[in-house]
């Protein structure tokens, strides 16, 4: 097994976000605690993410493109370990007006 698949649920995801979407910032909060006895919760966490992204790949694309485009960068932790994901996706400027 790689180095990589035996890494945190959380290292792989920032590290597929990042070379994916060359973020200008990244934020990735593990929500697995406010879930815990619920469905498909884990003890050790790492189940429910929030992700926070800007990035320039966004430019042109709708909100369903851009959490399309960040399901497919996760496709294998979706499918495996992560049960939900939160997703807020901005570009650089839309950012910057908020």
């Amino acid at each position: 097994m790689s180095a990589f698949a035996k890494a945190s649920v959380s290292a792989r995801i920032t590290e597929k976000l990042t070379q994916g979407l060359s973020p200008v910032s990244l934020k990735l909060i593990d929500e697995s605690h406010h879930h815990a006895g619920h469905g498909h919760h884990h003890p050790e966490g790492e189940t429910h993410f929030r992700v926070e992204v800007i990035s320039e790949k966004f430019e042109g694309k709708n909100r369903i493109d851009r959490h399309r485009l960040i399901n497919g960068l996760l496709a294998e932790e979706l499918a495996g370990r992560v049960h939900a994901l939160a997703i807020s996706a901005w570009t650089p400027e839309e950012k910057s007006t908020l």
